[in-house]
C-alpha cells in the first residue's frame, strides 16, 4: 500500500487507464472520456457537474467554511498514430494518448475513491478533469466555467519517464515555458527558374529569414535565460522549374522569462520585416499567444515537498536539473490562485523510455500509485495550512 492506495485501487486505476488509452479523444471531443469519468464518480457517490464543453468538476466535502483545495488532471489525447504494440492500443487510427493524460485521469479517479471515504477532510477538495490541454484553451475554459470559485490553492502533476518510478519531482520556480506561435507570409514575385532576375524568390527570402530568426536566441538573448525559436513549417512553390512568389513560415517561441518573451515577439517582427524589405518582398507576421510560463512559488513548493516526503521519503524527492521548454496550460490556473505542478517518475526498467508525444510512448503504470498518493496527501496538507490561516 502507498499512503492509502492499495493494490485493489491501483488495479482499478490501471483498468480505467487502459480503457482511456484504448479510446483516446482529441481536445474538446472527450465525450466518451467524460462519460466514463462521470460513471466512476456515480459509483463513488461523488457529486459533480459537467462544464467547460467536455470537462468535469467534482467536489468532496470537507471542514465547513474552509477554502477549497483543487486538484487537476488533463483528459485529452493527441493526433498521433500509435505504434506501441500494446494490447490496449488505440482503436482510433491517428489518435493516441501519447502524453500520459490517460494516467493522470485514472489517478484523479483513484484520489476520488480514497478521499470520498474520508469523513474528516481539513478542507473541501475539488477535482478538475480538464479537457483540451494539448490544444491550449482547456484551462481557460474551465476557469471561465467557475472551476476556481472559492479555491485557495491548486495542485497537479505530469507523468515523466525521465525519472525512476517511485520518485516525485518537486521544483521551485519556472518549470514550463511560455508557448507562442508565429505565422509569416512572404509575398514575392513568381517567375521562370531560368530568369531569376525577373522575380523575387520567396524561397530565398524565407531561407534567409529562417537563419536570421535564429540570431534572436544566439545574439540577442542572455545565455543564462533558456529560450528557443523553432521554425516547424516552410511551404513554398509548386513545381521545380518555377520561382515561388509566395512562402509561409510557421513556428514556435518558448521562453521562461516575461522580458525575454516580450523581446522575442518584437525581434521576430523586426527581423522578418527587415529581411523582406532587403529583398523587395512583402511580409506579414502574425503572433498567436499561447500558454503562460508555469512558475511554482516557494510556499506552494514547501507544501508539495512536505506531501511528497510523506509519500516516497526524502531520498526519493527530486528536482528538475534542466529547464523544461515544453508548454503546460496549468500556468493559467497559477495566474489566478497559488499552486504547484510536479512530475511523477514513471520510467519502465529495461525498456526504451520514449519521449512524450512519441508514437511509442508508454509509462510504468505503478507510477499511478505514487501520483495518486501524492495528490491525496497534498490536498490534505494544503487543507490544513489553509485551515490554520483561516480559523
Amino acid at each position: 500500500m502507498v499512503n492509502g492506495i492499495d493494490n485493489k485501487i491501483l488495479e482499478r486505476m490501471i483498468s480505467v487507464r487502459r480503457d482511456f488509452h484504448q479510446h483516446p479523444e482529441l481536445s474538446f471531443q472527450e465525450k466518451r472520456t467524460s462519460e466514463v469519468i462521470c460513471s466512476n464518480l456515480d459509483k463513488l457517490k461523488v457529486s459533480y457537474r459537467r462544464t467547460g464543453k467536455t470537462g468535469v468538476i467534482a467536489d468532496l466535502p470537507g471542514r465547513e467554511g474552509a477554502p477549497i483545495i483543487a486538484l487537476r488532471a488533463d483528459i485529452d489525447a493527441l493526433p498521433i498514430l500509435e505504434e506501441t504494440g500494446l494490447p490496449f492500443s488505440s482503436i482510433y487510427p491517428g489518435i493516441m494518448h501519447a502524453c500520459g493524460h490517460d494516467g493522470h485521469t485514472a489517478m484523479l479517479l483513484g484520489v476520488a475513491e480514497v478521499l470520498s471515504k474520508k469523513k474528516d477532510l481539513p478542507a473541501p477538495i475539488r477535482l478538475i478533469f480538464q479537457p483540451a490541454e494539448e490544444s491550449g484553451p482547456g484551462a481557460k475554459a474551465m476557469i471561465k466555467a467557475g472551476a476556481l470559485e472559492n479555491v485557495e490553492m491548486i495542485f497537479g502533476g505530469h507523468i515523466d519517464r525521465h525519472f525512476p518510478t517511485g520518485t516525485l519531482v518537486v521544483t521551485e520556480g519556472t518549470v514550463n515555458a511560455s508557448t507562442d506561435y508565429f505565422h509569416i507570409e512572404i509575398s514575392g514575385q513568381g517567375g521562370h527558374s531560368a530568369q531569376p532576375h525577373e522575380a523575387v524568390d520567396a524561397v530565398v527570402v524565407g531561407s534567409l529569414m529562417v537563419m536570421a530568426i535564429q540570431t534572436i536566441v544566439s545574439r540577442e538573448t542572455n545565455p543564462a535565460h533558456p529560450a528557443v525559436i523553432s521554425v516547424g513549417r516552410f511551404k513554398a512553390g509548386e513545381v521545380a522549374n518555377a520561382i515561388a512568389g509566395q512562402a509561409v513560415l510557421e513556428g514556435t517561441i518558448r521562453t521562461q522569462e516575461t522580458s525575454v518573451r516580450n523581446h522575442f515577439i518584437k525581434a521576430l517582427r523586426r527581423i522578418a520585416k527587415s529581411v523582406g524589405s532587403l529583398h523587395g518582398a512583402g511580409v506579414k507576421v502574425s503572433i498567436r499567444t499561447g500558454n503562460p510560463m508555469l512558475k511554482n512559488s516557494v510556499e506552494m513548493v514547501d507544501i508539495s515537498r512536505e506531501a511528497a516526503i510523506k509519500v516516497v521519503g526524502e531520498g526519493q524527492v527530486r528536482k528538475l536539473r534542466l529547464a523544461n521548454m515544453g508548454g503546460e496550460d496549468f500556468g493559467y490556473y497559477l495566474k489566478e490562485v497559488p499552486g504547484c505542478y510536479i512530475r511523477y517518475g514513471a520510467s519502465i526498467s529495461g525498456k526504451i523510455n520514449y519521449p512524450a508525444h512519441s508514437s511509442r510512448f508508454d509509462f510504468n503504470e505503478k507510477a499511478m500509485a505514487w501520483g495518486a498518493a501524492w495528490l491525496c496527501e497534498v490536498a490534505q496538507v494544503a487543507g490544513l495550512r489553509a485551515a490554520e490561516s483561516k480559523f
